[in-house]
């Protein structure tokens, strides 16, 4: 009998003990025998540690001295974790009990599939996707991100209407499916990131590297969503804008750089400046912030992306902010049909 590939669920928490005491029973009870499960704690200073200790002890724990963010916090941490595949899943992620056969399945099946996401449908909403990656991401020509199942803040109901196991352009970090060998062979997450994006840049450099991301909606969780950074944080919006920046300008080639980035940064402060005059600064000073902060890694030390320039059929080649915003066009399927 043929042995199950190893996968390992390693969840990072920061002070998500009441996450942890509501999700890891759904974790626990999966189906998939070759299986560990490890809570990486990134510094937390409330009593998660101590509390999977005594609550779940067939629980791995790792633990560091600081808080680490998302991308270097799972770097230092899977440094350390053996296996074939790594489940990355967010500590307020409740899974079905069969989430990983379907995943795994796929990605034995088909070896150039280095990433993979399961469907992930709102928890408060179990009818209706979930922001953080629907069923599966998508990116259009100016790298603005969006998603089947969910345009900027419209979220679909889930009637079935992307249940097709696809390639998709990235794959969601709160459910993230990733064979060990590519995401060392990759060198991980970005570090500059610390959190939001990370995931599509690693998954735009899997794909320049010659390797597929895809979506299994055969795989359900559910994602409560704004578990550490709330919607609308102004740390969330700096963070957005700098690393969407970021990352255009690590993995466009010059010949559409030269032109994309000067309009993103107009487009941006056309934004920053829409949400002033509705009385949110917040918002504002946070994208001004955001790209001082990206002129800064423009010209300090940073991490380069290799590879190839593939055409990808999971870019949108038109925009989404003028389908969205000009042409009223809020649904997933109604966009990419208008290329």
């Amino acid at each position: 009998m043929q042995t199950l590939p190893s996968v390992a669920v390693v969840i990072l928490n920061w002070n998500g003990r009441n996450f942890l005491q509501q999700f890891l029973p759904s974790v626990l009870a999966s189906t998939y025998t070759n299986l560990r499960v490890i809570v990486a704690d990134n510094a937390s200073t409330d009593d998660s540690v101590q509390f999977v200790q005594q609550t779940f002890p067939s629980v791995e724990i790792l633990t560091s001295n600081e808080n680490y963010g998302f991308a270097k916090g799972y770097n230092f941490f899977l440094q350390q974790v053996k296996a074939d595949y790594y489940v990355l899943l967010n500590s307020d992620v409740e899974v079905t009990t069969k989430w990983i056969e379907p995943i795994i399945e796929l990605m034995e099946a088909d070896k150039s599939i280095a990433a993979c996401q399961p469907k992930i449908l709102s928890f408060h909403q179990k009818d209706t996707f979930e922001y953080a990656g629907a069923s599966g991401g998508w990116i259009d020509a100016l790298g603005y991100p969006f998603s089947r199942g969910r345009v900027f803040d419209v979220l679909e109901k889930d009637t079935g209407q992307y249940n097709d196991a696809v390639e998709i352009f990235w794959a969601s970090g709160a459910a993230l499916f990733i064979r060990a060998e590519q995401f060392h062979a990759m060198k991980g997450f970005d570090e500059f990131f610390f959190a939001h994006q990370e995931e599509i840049d690693l998954c735009w450099r899997l794909q320049r590297s010659g390797y597929k991301v895809f979506v299994c909606p055969q795989s359900v969780v559910h994602h409560v969503g704004g578990g550490t950074l709330p919607t609308g944080s102004s740390q969330k919006v700096f963070l957005n804008f700098r690393n969407n920046l970021v990352m255009i300008c690590k993995n466009l080639p010059w010949s559409q750089l030269w032109w994309k980035l000067p309009l993103r940064v107009g487009l941006d402060a056309v934004s920053a400046w829409k949400e002033l005059l509705s009385g949110k600064s917040i918002y504002f000073f946070a994208v001004i912030k955001a790209h001082f902060a990206f002129t800064g890694w423009v010209f300090g030390p940073k991490q380069t992306a290799t590879g190839t320039y593939p055409r990808l059929k999971t870019v949108y080649k038109g925009s989404v902010v003028w389908q969205y915003f000009i042409q009223k066009k809020k649904i997933f399927s109604e966009i990419v049909k208008a290329v």
